[in-house]
């Protein structure tokens, strides 16, 4: 490249360098005045996070949150005017890191001070609602365990009343004389009787639980609908969790009937001592032969007393296997924990929450890149090249002024020594 070339690259320099530096000389006329709205902005939402954190209503209160958004929103101005004037100023790539490096460091503290609460300003009623919304959920799914395993429980009538119906088979037989041969109410009769009465208590007790049940059941399913309600109803989210927290305590209550409902463990009592505690009557036979034929029959329906105990039991243990209902409380909880614990389902508020803090850093890096222009534009070109028609003009109008204060030629004010060829 000659150097008419390079001269032409320069003076292009040049230019390109000084329209930035116009674009920038009026962006400066407003950048300070956008960044305080910004800071204050911020400190407003600030204040309303804040708020909500704090129970008393009080003036001291009030103060407190005021000059908490205050001082954020000092701490934000004060903090981008810092970046947006060092950082783009700075050549060395060391001092770049380090800012860099203080700049993440302000950021995290903007984050942990103002973003969040702004975050639960914007989200705030929206993620206690969803905080209401998902324990409705878990106390449906707890109350619907408990009157699934209910309903199991109550599906053990039929067993009883099966095992009832063979004993009562039994004694129609005995009865006819088909069992043991000997016809009539004897020993054998009242032994099945015996245990068909105690079926038949036990089938009754069941039977007078279902409609505990249902009751149940379709009380926690109308406390359920309040508080779905409560969770979608206009107003004053806190006011709608005072409810919610009384319809909860119901229906746990509720869930703890229903659970103390199931007679499961009942009927496993039931079946231990239908075969431990039975009452053998005398032998009521005429002879010898009789009575040992009433002892065979006896023994024989021990033992088939014993099987049906035995599968009752086994059927009443699978009821109580069945996995408990979750234990479900409602925890009220504030709108700024519930924008943390409820996050990822409020994307877009954290996002406007933290950009309203954090977009000064997009300027910082956008000055970066500016400067940067600009200096690569003026490289390599000498001070006497870059100077503007006006910067030109001021330095004639300075020579003149000099010149005017300094009348005597220079070398009168400083005489030159003669040289030693002429002295001799």
């Amino acid at each position: 490249m000659n150097t008419t070339e390079e001269s032409s690259a320069r003076a292009r320099g040049v230019r390109y360098a000084r329209e930035l530096e116009g674009h920038l000389a009026w962006l400066d006329t407003f950048s300070g005045t956008a960044l305080g709205v910004l800071a204050v902005a911020s400190g407003i939402y600030t204040y309303l996070g804040v708020s909500s954190l704090l129970d008393d209503n009080g003036a001291m209160t009030t103060f407190a949150a005021i000059a908490y958004s205050v001082a954020v929103s000092v701490g934000i101005f004060v903090f981008w005017s810092y970046m947006l004037r060092l950082f783009p100023a700075v050549r060395e790539a060391r001092a770049r890191v380090g800012l860099l490096g203080a700049m993440a460091l302000g950021s995290l503290a903007i984050i942990a001070m103002s973003s969040w609460l702004n975050a639960a300003a914007l989200a705030g009623s929206a993620a206690v609602e969803q905080h209401l919304a998902k324990t409705v959920q878990d106390y449906q799914s707890s109350l619907e365990r408990a009157h699934e395993i209910a309903l199991s429980a109550q599906a053990l009538e039929r067993d009883v009343a099966r095992v009832r119906q063979s004993f009562e088979d039994l004694g129609e037989q005995e009865a006819t004389g088909n069992l043991s041969g000997l016809a009539g109410r004897g020993a054998v009769f009242r032994v099945l009787r015996q245990k068909s009465s105690e079926l038949t208590g036990l089938e009754a007790q069941i039977a007078s639980q279902t409609p505990l049940v249902q009751s149940a059941f379709s009380e926690g399913n109308a406390i359920l609908s309040r508080m779905r309600a409560l969770t979608v109803e206009p107003g004053p989210v806190e006011a709608r969790s005072v409810e919610f927290s009384e319809q909860a305590v119901r229906l746990a209550g509720l869930i703890t009937q229903l659970r103390q409902l199931s007679v499961a463990s009942l009927v496993e009592r039931a079946a231990q001592d239908l075969s431990a505690s039975v009452v053998l009557p005398e032998l009521d036979g005429r002879s010898a032969q009789i009575r040992g034929d009433q002892a065979a029959t006896i023994t024989s329906v021990l033992e088939v007393l014993a099987q049906r105990a035995t599968t009752l039991e086994r059927a009443a243990r699978d009821v109580l296997a069945l996995p408990a209902p979750p234990d479900t409380t409602y925890t009220p909880i504030s709108a700024a924990d519930a924008v943390i614990l409820y996050a990822r389902n409020f994307v877009p508020s954290w996002a406007g929450a933290i950009a309203i803090d954090l977009l000064p850093a997009v300027l910082v890096f956008i000055l970066a890149i500016t400067h940067g222009a600009i200096r690569s534009g003026r490289e390599g070109v000498a001070i006497e090249d870059s100077l503007t028609l006006a910067e030109l003009r001021a330095a004639l109008a300075v020579m003149k002024d000099l010149d005017g204060v300094t009348k005597e030629p220079i070398e009168q004010l400083t005489p030159l020594p003669k040289p030693k060829a002429a002295a001799e």
